[in-house]
């Protein structure tokens, strides 16, 4: 009976299983009998409408996983049945469906849609987020851009692009550096430099180099010149609290982000670039000829009643260029010293390819580039990066690799020549003898060619490498860590040989020639793990990121000078010198350590919430003042998918954004708060002397700075028309400065924080228009532009403290502070000023209340960009309305030996005159000279506001071959022209000591296959 039942239960639970299975089962059944399609090779070629091949469209079949993409000249094969759907898809075009018919071949023509806009990805540092959909400020510059300027350093691409980035190129000589501020100054430090992430991996934008050894020919030497502009896939730069929170106190003075270009699927690729550059002054001084410049120097001395001294030979030291030096004699010392043609000879070659799951780069670069100075001088920069890129099967698991490494060798001589080719008596003597030595014309002059004589050299070696791996350890959850190293070291010596001086000095080898050396490096690693969860409702989406970060940044520096050789032939034997000094010597390490988070919350697919908040830990502040906590919250609202505008013609795009939120800073150098002693290279008895240099004080902490943004983009017409405005307001307070120290203290002063609050305003409008759009021709044009105000709202007790010369409140940081200049006294011929405190003198610092502020009013950039066919033709102008020091700062009295401006003629001569300049004077007696004070006067500034052709780029590209050869040959220009009414060298740089930025002119070839 028992086992009656059990049977009977067995068979009702195999029926059971039976019913519950069968449905399944016959599906099995059904599909096992059902042969798939037949598969074929499909193959064609993939252009846009002008016929041009499109590279990386991914072409998938509808059906199934199975997909390829295609190579850089269009062409592309996949597997397919024949009653198949081909999917084509690139970002920046429309998505085409393809039927394949049974056919073999399928060639296809994609059409650009210009309402794609919002696929187009932005990089925000820890995540990204698309064009349309962000709620941050971050103004972006693509590869297609930089390519077409002919530049080395990656900041000299970006000028005038950018709106709220002001770029200032500090010299000509190649190798320099560049001054950047991203929406202003924020601190009383006048630390300006934005944090700069490559790859994920932070790098040190200081400068290493030590003044003693590159003052006189190139000051600070950027690092940035590592990176190479032709590896560089795009630079994004986060402005506002929203985009920069995340930074935490390293985003303070924004954050710039370069992507280097990464490896594409499809066929392995070559592509090689080789151009050559010209490059030469673009604009010269009026300058006095030998008649006029004599002419103004004998006036000088006779009003000075000097004139019967010009008879005593004993005196001629005192004005060779009157009584010795050939007074017919004129040489254009611009021309000879600064007049030459600069070369550069750029080679780049990279090879990409790889398949859907690997991807792979190597490019490897090599520049060289001489000077407009006489002599043999030269930069050389070689460079190698790399990029692999790899998932797993089943797309879980990721990993990026990238690395490069940049050799830098910079051989100048040891001073620029810009001063001299300004100030050199037109009359001077020859620069060679007639056995082809320097001619020091019996000892009466400086040859200015000595300075061939020193040498300065700076080698630099860089490397920057990132990983970045990931692992999706859930659908909506994925583990990643980032893991980044650089290291860059710099080894510069100025060489400083007798033969560079005067030979009446008397100066030897073992008396004179120096050396001077600098040895510096600095090494950073980061380890950033994160965690990052998705996921999409109906309604609603929500992404959350939560992140850590350990970095440690290692910097040693010693300046070394040796003196005394016994021939010039040792001089960079430091170990042949007769004294050895040390100037400085530091080693430095720098902790830094956060934790970090992003909330991303969108409703309806057009209200967006975003939170960033970050807490930083830093090396730099005392126990209990180590950590910050920093955060911003991001709004945005979409109103163009409202149900009201989905439908227009009219408007494409309408956002709304905003946000608010507080960045910090820690930006002040290493071991500030303890008491730090120096190493004074001097000895007592033997041993050697400690020199005290910093107090302690535990008690400064962060510096703030928050921000606040709203902004309006709106998209018309298919975004034909696009149009991005922004208003921030940006106040930065708690300012970490030196507070100055009594003399009797032994510190000149104290590091700690001062009740100041700086504030920065502006307005900034980002435009964009696709004119006119045809099958053969195509016009676009962008603009830029920047309206900002700086101002300090708050000090507390200005006037009474040491910075009343420097500031004042409700006035830009950026502001100087003159005499104002009233004219030249008709009687007396002298310069006369205001008496601001009335005390009937004229004095420093009572009368220095002239305000004039050095900071742009407004900049900006536009470039107009046409297509006729294979033909492109790109123009992009830099403007800035600005005030500068002008001609006047550096010469101001007529008859002073050394050359002048032309200007300097209309001078006052006789009693009754109105003239622009004094009275000419020889600057050897007691009598009245107020020219110094002139330099320091209002008169010094005037309008330095100029238009720019900041670059011209022609292309051509040659038809396809047949072996699939792609052929461009393109001429680019650089600086080519400048409308301005400033009266000094240049602009842009306003200064007589330095080389201005070069116009540059260049013709090149890219070939790829």
């Amino acid at each position: 009976m028992k086992n009656s039942l059990n049977q009977i239960s067995r068979t009702k639970m195999f029926l059971f299983l039976y019913l519950l299975l069968a449905p399944l089962l016959h599906q099995k059944l059904a599909a096992g009998i059902t042969f798939d399609p037949p598969q074929s090779t499909i193959s064609g070629t993939i252009t846009d409408i002008n016929g041009l091949p499109l590279g990386g469209v991914t072409i998938r079949v509808q059906s199934t996983n199975r997909g390829t993409i295609s190579d850089m000249d269009g062409t592309y094969s996949i597997q397919a049945g024949p009653n198949d759907l081909l999917v084509f898809s690139i970002v920046g075009f429309r998505t085409l469906e393809v039927p394949n018919d049974g056919r073999n071949t399928i060639n296809v023509q994609m059409e650009e849609d210009v309402t794609q806009l919002g696929e187009v990805i932005l990089n925000a540092g820890y995540y990204t987020v698309s064009e349309k959909e962000r709620t941050g400020s971050i103004a972006t510059i693509k590869s297609e851009i930089m390519e077409k300027q002919p530049v080395a350093n990656p900041l000299a691409a970006m000028q005038g692009h950018l709106s709220g980035v002001n770029i200032v190129q500090n010299t000509g000589v190649p190798g320099g550096s560049f001054s950047v501020e991203v929406r202003g100054r924020n601190f009383l430090n006048g630390v300006t430099d934005p944090l700069y992430i490559v790859d994920g991996v932070p790098y040190g934008s200081q400068s290493l180099a030590a003044p003693r050894v590159s003052t006189e020919i190139i000051g600070d030497i950027s690092p940035l010149n590592a990176i190479n502009p032709n590896d560089i896939e795009s630079i994004e730069v986060l402005k506002d609290a929203d985009a920069t929170a995340i930074y935490g106190s390293r985003g303070a003075n924004g954050v710039v982000l370069i992507t280097t270009k990464k490896g594409k699927a499809g066929k392995t690729r070559f592509d090689a670039h080789l151009s050559t550059t010209l490059s030469g002054v673009s604009n010269f001084l009026d300058l006095m000829n030998s008649q006029q410049y004599l002419e103004i120097r004998r006036e000088g001395i006779d009003n000075d009643g000097l004139t019967p001294l010009l008879e005593n030979p004993a005196l001629d030291g005192f004005w060779p260029d009157i009584t010795v030096w050939d007074n017919n004699r004129y040489t254009d010392w611009q021309k000879e010293l600064i007049g030459g043609t600069a070369y550069r000879q750029n080679a780049q070659l990279s090879i990409s390819g790889g398949n859907e799951l690997t991807q792979f780069l190597v490019s490897g670069g090599y520049l060289k580039e001489t000077t407009v100075f006489p002599g043999d001088a030269n930069y050389r920069k070689a460079s190698l990066n790399s990029n692999l890129t790899h998932r797993s099967n089943n797309g879980k698991f990721k990993i990026n690799f990238s690395s490069s490494y940049t050799r830098e060798d910079n051989r100048l001589p040891g001073a620029d020549f810009t001063q001299q080719a300004y100030s050199l008596e037109p009359n001077a003597p020859a620069l060679f003898d007639e056995e082809g030595n320097l001619n020091w014309e019996n000892n009466t002059w400086d040859n200015p060619l000595a300075a061939l004589e020193e040498e300065f050299v700076a080698a630099t070696n860089t490397i920057i490498s990132n990983a970045t791996l990931s692992y999706a350890v859930a659908p909506n959850l994925e583990l990643k860590s980032s893991l980044g190293f650089t290291r860059y070291r710099l080894d510069s010596y100025v060489t400083n040989p007798n033969t560079a001086r005067n030979p009446g000095l008397g100066l030897t080898p073992q008396n004179f020639s120096n050396l001077t050396t600098n040895a510096s490096e600095r090494e950073s690693w980061i380890v950033e793990p994160q965690l990052n969860w998705k996921k999409h409702w109906d309604r609603l989406s929500l992404d959350v990121l939560v992140g850590t970060t350990f970095q440690q940044e290692s910097s040693n520096q010693i300046v070394l000078r040796g003196r005394g050789f016994p021939n010039n032939g040792l001089i960079k034997n430091l170990a042949a010198a007769q004294s050895l000094e040390i100037f400085s010597t530091s080693d430095a390490d720098y902790r830094y350590s956060a934790l970090f988070g992003r909330i991303n919350l969108k409703l309806y697919d057009r209200y967006i919430l975003n939170l960033t908040g970050r807490r930083d830990g830093s090396s730099r502040f005392g126990p209990g003042r180590q950590f910050g906590n920093f955060g911003a919250v991001g709004l945005a609202w979409i109103f163009s998918r409202e149900t009201l505008f989905k439908e227009s013609s009219f408007l494409s795009h309408g956002k709304l954004r905003g946000s608010y939120g507080i960045t910090g800073s820690d930006n002040i150098g290493d071991y500030r708060y303890l008491d730090t002693y120096n190493v004074s290279g001097e000895s007592y008895a033997g041993t050697t002397l400690l020199e005290p240099s910093g107090i302690f004080n535990p008690q400064f902490g962060w510096e703030a700075n928050r921000k606040l943004e709203a902004a309006l983009e709106l998209g018309f017409f298919n975004d034909r028309v696009f149009l991005n405005t922004s208003w921030y307001r940006n106040r930065s307070s708690n300012q970490l400065v030196g507070i100055p120290l009594a003399a009797t203290t032994g510190f000149s002063q104290l590091t700690g924080n001062f009740d100041a609050v700086v504030e920065n305003t502006g307005f900034e409008v980002d435009l964009r228009t696709v004119n006119v759009r045809s099958k053969q021709f195509e016009w676009s044009t962008t603009l830029n532009l920047t309206v900002p105000k700086n101002k300090l709202v708050e000090f507390d007790d200005l006037e009474s403290s040491t910075f009343a010369n420097r500031y004042v409140i409700g006035e830009p940081l950026t502001i100087v502070k003159l005499y104002n200049a009233l004219g030249v006294n008709p009687e007396t011929g002298i310069y006369e000023f205001e008496d601001y405190d009335g005390d009937g003198e004229v004095s420093n610092p009572g009368d220095l209340e002239w305000i004039e502020d050095l900071a742009p009013k407004w900049y900006g950039g536009m470039g107009n960009t046409f297509t006729l066919g294979n033909l492109s033709l790109d123009v992009f102008f830099q403007f800035k309305k600005q005030r500068a020091y002008n001609a006047v700062r550096f010469d101001a009295t007529p008859g002073f030996r050394g050359n002048v401006p032309v200007a300097l003629l209309d001078r006052w001569q006789q009693p009754g005159d109105i003239a622009t300049y004094q009275r000419s004077s020889s600057g050897f007696t007691t009598v009245e000279d107020l020219g110094g004070r002139q330099q320091s006067s209002n008169a010094a500034v005037s309008d330095a506001s100029f238009l720019r052709l900041r670059n011209i780029a022609l292309n051509y590209k040659l038809p396809t071959m047949e072996n699939r050869l792609d052929i461009n040959v393109y001429l680019q220009g650089q600086n080519l022209w400048t409308l301005t009414n400033y009266y000094g060298p240049d602009p842009e740089q306003p200064s007589s000591t330095r080389l201005p930025p070069l116009r540059q002119l260049t013709l090149g070839l890219q070939i790829s296959f």
